[in-house]
């Protein structure tokens, strides 16, 4: 069973964010959304690894990052942070509804 690292990869790259913001602006909200979005997403780089058409987790969870994190970019007009989880997020809904709908 092939393993899922570019599902690891943005689980930790979320959680990564989550640990900066709190290191650069003392943000608890970051650090706490930002760890439990990459655990979240982290099981379901997990589940994806061992069953590839378990895409569900992983789908809801960046859906929902995409869309907190899109509206927080339109509002602040900053790409980074929200900007670009807001892209991580689009890259990974399209990957994985890709998946979802080749099965």
């Amino acid at each position: 069973m092939p393993v899922d690292v570019i599902g690891y990869a943005f689980a930790a790259t979320v959680a990564a964010g989550g640990v900066l913001g709190y290191v650069k602006a003392a943000s608890t909200p970051s650090l706490v959304m930002g760890l439990a979005s990459g655990a979240v997403l982290g099981i379901g780089a997990y589940q994806t690894s061992n069953d590839p058409k378990n895409v569900y987790t992983s789908l809801v969870t960046s859906g929902i990052l995409m869309g907190i994190m899109g509206a927080r970019f339109i509002n602040s007009g900053k790409f980074m942070p929200a900007g670009l989880v807001a892209t991580l997020s689009l890259l990974m809904v399209a990957r994985l509804g890709m998946r979802l709908m080749n099965q």
